[in-house]
């Protein structure tokens, strides 16, 4: 009788373990503001962040994750939905009222309640409309970029955690390391770091001590960030719930530095992207050119809900194993505005393994964005320190090479190729060089048929024509109770 028992015990417990492993995992989406890569796993030496190091030490570490587009709301509403901005219509900044084509448009938190998913949010959306997107739970709506009660954050989430007991899906988003950049807040992080301790960002190209002094903030928000997310992830540990969650930790878009944030640059567009998930991840980096807008195929895909039509990602499943995998050979991504006119600057780009080409679709016009970056990193760091900052100086003292990257920024051609191998940091323009012609043609080839697929509105003068103008009006975010965008109607005519 007692060897009946164990045998029994023993088939039940099998039974148990065969039928967690078929049920859909649980989803945590972690999502942090205006960082790159700048982690200590991703080989960044300013970097303090222990605790991330460790979660890609657990899972799969994308050494080459991407966002369509490097702003806030134009990359959060791309991984929401599986589109390229210029496929769901939030071009722009949600406060500044651009918004989604359509209400209908398939989202994550509509797919997965579908799925039999609760699904919450903590922290921004930053997606309008907001109705859209139905999560069952949302709090600390707001932005935060004064970080308040960070701390709130993993008790909101244990308590999201603990309230049921069939799968969620739950997306944290926290406020840094947007500017301000808050030295410390709340005791954290713990150990201060100063212009001694860091090193600016290598694809801006310039350095001096006060330079490195605003990027130490930077860093000190990511060492914060790191902390709440240790917070965050020992919630989930106590919750019992570990070892049934999928983690996906993001950034947005880049850093808001000179040649980061709302460009198509590489300091723009590349993101750190870390995926645990208990007996279902071999630890491991792959090299992969992947992309946000792979996490709604992927989560779908996890989760056995419906196939949503349509979508441009790629599931993400076959590269958590080991071994070779076919792959896409070409990411694409673009830019539209971010504000408005102070930030209009429509452009297009691809890249394969080796080569970059980026298509400005205003070629040999002033990049509006790029004095107002300047001059508000100024305004930054006298708000925090009382000092001047004069980039304008250190870029015209800065190599023959830095000052023409520089120069065509602020003006650029209508294309770009940079050999990101020998040029990581994309500062020597090889477009319409002979020796790279081939290379070139066979990018602007790849370019045009991914703007002919997904449709692209742009590719139509009249309507590039109509959009310049409409956002070029729009100087102030306060434009009125009344005032709505016109371009949905337009650009999917």
């Amino acid at each position: 009788m007692r060897y009946f028992l164990f045998l029994f015990g023993l088939t039940f417990l099998a039974l148990r373990q065969a039928c967690m492993a078929d049920a859909p995992p649980n989803i945590l989406l972690i999502v942090s503001e205006d960082n790159g890569p700048e982690l200590g796993c991703y080989g960044d030496t300013s970097a303090r962040t222990p605790h991330l190091d460790k979660l890609a030490s657990e899972g799969v570490l994308f050494q080459r994750a991407f966002v369509p587009q490097a702003g806030c709301s134009q990359s959060r509403a791309s991984f929401l939905t599986g589109l390229y901005p210029h496929q769901h219509g939030q071009i722009g900044l949600a406060t500044w009222g651009f918004r989604i084509y359509r209400s209908d448009i398939p989202n994550l938190p509509r797919s997965l309640k579908g799925a039999g998913y609760r699904t919450g949010l903590i922290g921004k959306l930053h997606v309008n409309p907001a109705s859209a997107f139905p999560f069952d739970s949302h709090k600390i709506a707001s932005a935060n970029f004064q970080r308040s009660q960070l701390e709130q954050y993993a008790r909101e989430a244990k308590d999201f955690f603990l309230d049921g007991d069939g799968p969620f899906f739950l997306s944290v988003n926290y406020p840094d390391a947007h500017k301000p950049w808050i030295n410390r807040i709340g005791g954290l992080p713990k150990d201060l770091q100063t212009e001694d301790d860091v090193q600016v960002m290598p694809y801006m190209g310039i350095t001096s001590d006060r330079l490195r002094e605003l990027v130490a903030g930077h860093y000190n928000c990511m060492s914060r960030l790191d902390s709440l997310i240790g917070d965050l992830l020992i919630a989930l540990d106590e919750s019992g719930k570990m070892n049934d969650t999928i983690v996906i930790y993001i950034g947005d878009h880049g850093a808001d530095m000179l040649r980061g944030k709302r460009t198509c640059y590489e300091g723009g567009l590349r993101i750190p992207m870390l995926i645990r998930w208990p007996g279902h991840i071999v630890p491991q980096i792959r090299s992969e050119l992947v992309s946000t807008i792979d996490l709604m195929p992927t989560l779908l895909k996890v989760a056995k809900a419906g196939a949503v039509s349509g979508l441009e990602g790629k599931d993400l499943t076959p590269l958590f194993k080991p071994g070779p995998v076919e792959w896409r050979d070409h990411y694409f991504a673009e830019y539209h505005t971010h504000a408005a006119a102070p930030n209009y600057f429509p452009q297009r780009s691809v890249r394969s393994d080796r080569f970059k080409l980026i298509e400005s679709l205003l070629p040999d016009t002033i990049h509006p964005d790029y004095e107002i970056t300047i001059d508000k990193l100024h305004e930054t760091y006298f708000e925090q320190t009382g000092k001047e900052l004069d980039l304008r100086d250190l870029i015209a003292n800065a190599t023959p090479i830095t000052k023409a990257a520089y120069r065509l920024m602020r003006q650029p051609p209508r294309l770009q190729l940079y050999d990101l191998e020998n040029d990581p940091h994309e500062f020597q323009n090889l477009a319409n060089q002979s020796e790279y012609a081939v290379i070139q043609e066979k990018l602007e080839k790849e370019l045009e048929q991914w703007r002919a697929k997904t449709k692209d509105p742009l590719i139509d003068p009249l309507k590039l024509q109509m959009l310049s103008k409409e956002v070029g009006s729009v100087k102030k975010k306060s434009v009125g109770k009344n005032f709505t965008w016109k371009y949905p109607e337009y650009l999917l005519q």
